[in-house]
């Protein structure tokens, strides 16, 4: 029912009728921002990026013939627009560097200020940063597949259209993937060895 009234909508949008594209907006924005998120993990320049997913999505609508599902191109759209401004970030900041003077103004640091969090805060925010370093420390086929199943929910057969790959491959990456993951986090979690 949802890939139909997707279609409907794009139908709607395919002829002029702005407001059906408003609609898709607002179904899929969360969960397009949730994506992007795991890129970029700055929240204001999530919400950045997914607009720009959607701009361009709206822009090559007029080219979507429906061979997959609407939210699956969407997906992808939203990957390769988070993919290309963290490749365009890199190239602007590479010759990026931050004065000594200006070391206390650096916000993307918050562990400098939660010194006085509990224990349990810590070893929480530790396994997540574990977490986070494997899963961006992963190959990108493998980090894209995984993060679709396990955060996004998308079936293996959605995750196969949107990568444009087989079922088994699909299979293959997640498998891989929580290999790598889990040989990072169980000394971590078995043996409290926290960094």
């Amino acid at each position: 029912m949802t890939e139909q009234l997707d279609e409907e909508l794009v139908a709607r949008v395919q002829q002029g009728d702005k407001k059906a594209f408003d609609y898709l907006v607002i179904k899929y924005q969360h969960k397009i921002v949730q994506l992007v998120n795991r890129y970029i993990k700055d929240p204001s320049e999530a919400q950045d990026v997914a607009q720009e997913a959607f701009i361009k999505a709206y822009r090559a609508l007029d080219g979507f013939r429906g061979d997959a599902a609407f939210y699956t191109w969407l997906y992808r759209i939203a990957i390769n627009t988070a993919k290309n401004y963290l490749v365009a970030r890199s190239r602007r900041n590479s010759n990026y560097e931050i004065d000594i003077q200006d070391a206390e103004k650096v916000e993307n640091a918050p562990q400098l200020h939660d010194l006085e969090s509990p224990d349990n805060h810590l070893a929480n925010q530790q396994i997540l940063d574990v977490l986070n370093d494997a899963i961006n420390g992963l190959p990108e086929e493998m980090r894209t597949a995984i993060m679709l199943r396990e955060f996004e929910g998308m079936s293996y057969e959605e995750i196969a259209e949107a990568m444009d790959c087989p079922v088994g491959t699909v299979r293959s990456r997640i498998f891989r993937a929580r290999e790598a993951i889990d040989i990072k986090l169980t000394p971590l979690l078995t043996h409290g060895d926290f960094r």
